[in-house]
């Protein structure tokens, strides 16, 4: 009797392991790989703001021409998420004083440009070609535009401040007065 239950207790065993491995094995089959999916929308747009105005010195006439600088600060979104890049361009109308002086077409130019990613955000920094010193355009009217600073493909994309250092070249001979330009910036798609 004592090897039967001997022989019992073996096959009990046995037939425990093997109940064992099996439950194992089914929750090994029952494991499955699950897939994640998140859609990120670029229901954004590429835009551009500004303060609205920038003051350019004061000048004090000394017969020498003197060079004037100011900053034009210029928030920079791309919230398209495509990477197309983006340009900033710059055009603007001649300084003049309203009694008929004007300082000359070629009086404004850019010398260089900052940009940095505004707090707050994730940003890929913009890869800029412009050479400067550039020359802002100037006419009784605006005349078409140029670059002034850009987003290469894949690179711009984000919010910044993109910050242009402009001086104004005032002549030794120029009239006294208050002078006044008006600057048009625009973002618009493509580097």
């Amino acid at each position: 009797m004592r090897d039967f239950l001997s022989n019992l207790k073996r096959k009990t065993i046995v037939l425990g392991l093997v109940g064992a491995v099996a439950l194992a094995t089914a929750a090994v089959a029952l494991a499955g790989n699950i897939t994640a999916t998140a859609t990120v929308s670029g229901a954004g747009a590429l835009s551009l703001t500004h303060g609205g105005s920038a003051t350019v010195g004061p000048v004090t006439l000394d017969g020498s021409d003197q060079t004037v600088n100011y900053t034009l600060p210029l928030t920079i979104v791309d919230a398209r998420g495509s990477g197309a890049g983006w340009n900033a361009t710059i055009t603007s109308t001649t300084f003049n004083d309203g009694s008929g002086h004007t300082l000359a077409t070629s009086a404004s130019s850019v010398s260089g440009v900052t940009s940095s990613c505004n707090a707050g955000g994730s940003c890929t920094a913009p890869t800029n070609s412009i050479s400067y010193p550039l020359t802002v355009p100037a006419g009784a009217t605006a005349p078409a535009a140029v670059k002034v600073f850009n987003a290469a493909a894949n690179t711009g994309m984000g919010r910044f401040t993109v910050t242009p250092t402009i001086g104004v070249t005032v002549p030794g001979n120029a009239y006294a007065g208050t002078y006044s330009s008006t600057v048009t910036v625009a973002a618009v798609s493509g580097p």
